[in-house]
């Protein structure tokens, strides 16, 4: 057997945890001969429950999982790090601000960001789930001098699956006769999912994605505007946040990083942009077309652009930089 690897699930007493944990220790993320040292922080009043986790962990009996430690304490949930999942952050309340909902979750990641580099391996995979993802992501990264930014990413593979599956369900094959879908941008209602890329799988015959569908309508409307609001669809009816598929999209996002991406396939994540052929400013957590190949990421250039694609990434990026500098105004504070 292999060492143990140290991964830390923040936020771990939270829905989205409770859908992640059992994926992590049964071995789906890391390999099913990787054993793991299960790390879970979360805030001083949610220990209680955290406990009840830990017991239902143990209560699995996985073999794969070596042990639990569960902390309220950023010294101990940091150290030695592997893996680093970054849940946890500051919901929005009724009738707050964006700004006062960035001010609360500045303070959470350039502290996470600090005890990632003073506590953390330098060669840790940082994924930030909790949002707003892209600008918690660059925060904890600015935060961490000492690890490379390429380590940084954040979740828009949630995202990916939803834009997967809608063109899947619409022309009527599974899941995964759809690839190489793309998510730019935020991990939010500007994000632009794009088909221009994606090919079909249909009756033994990979296609275009605009070819399988045939409705461009479609495509350029109710795709892109159901994608962008199904977060909201789901809390709408659930009176909850999406938990099962943000823990599965989180799941398959970590593997990818952990052993690559399949051959002539490529995924979205939220990278740190400096120098790209798609004229996104640097310095942003922008979420990419990837390929993932002994843990590194490596952007997809030179897919074509037209102009109703290139107005949606412009949309996006102008929204993060706007974010990036409301939150760095806030980091010397």
């Amino acid at each position: 057997m292999t060492d143990p690897i140290r991964v830390l699930v923040t936020g771990a007493a939270g829905q989205i945890a409770y859908s992640l944990l059992y994926g992590i220790a049964k071995g789906d993320v890391f390999g099913k001969d990787q054993p793991i040292i299960l790390v879970l922080l979360d805030i001083t009043p949610m220990m209680p429950v955290l406990d009840g986790v830990v017991m239902e962990l143990q209560d699995c009996a996985l073999p794969l999982l070596r042990e639990v430690i569960a902390t309220d304490k950023e010294e101990v949930a940091f150290k030695d790090l592997d893996a680093a999942i970054l849940v946890g952050s500051m919901p929005r309340k009724e009738g707050m601000e964006r700004k006062d909902l960035l001010r609360a979750n500045v303070a959470i990641f350039k502290s996470q960001g600090a005890a990632l580099d003073k506590y953390a391996k330098k060669t840790v995979k940082v994924l930030v789930v909790g949002n707003p993802a892209n600008t918690n992501c660059l925060i904890a990264a600015k935060s961490a001098p000492s690890i490379p930014k390429e380590n940084f990413s954040c979740l828009t593979r949630l995202d990916h699956n939803r834009a997967r599956s809608q063109v899947a369900m619409h022309v009527g094959v599974s899941a995964n006769n759809v690839k190489n879908i793309i998510i730019w941008g935020n991990h939010s209602s500007t994000q632009y999912p794009d088909v221009h890329h994606a090919k079909v799988n249909f009756q033994g015959k990979e296609m275009a994605a605009f070819d399988a569908v045939k409705d461009d309508s479609w495509i350029k409307g109710d795709f892109i505007s159901t994608v962008q609001q199904r977060g909201a669809a789901v809390i709408k009816a659930r009176k909850l946040s999406s938990a099962m598929s943000a823990a599965k999209a989180i799941c398959d996002h970590m593997r990818d990083i952990w052993t690559g991406t399949p051959e002539g396939e490529f995924v979205s994540m939220g990278i740190y942009s400096s120098g790209n052929s798609y004229g996104v400013p640097d310095d942003l957590i922008y979420s990419f077309p990837v390929t993932i190949k002994n843990k590194s990421w490596k952007i997809v250039e030179g897919l074509a652009i037209n102009d109703f694609s290139r107005g949606k990434l412009d949309a996006t990026a102008a929204e993060l930089v706007e974010e990036r500098d409301t939150a760095v105004s806030f980091l010397g504070v």
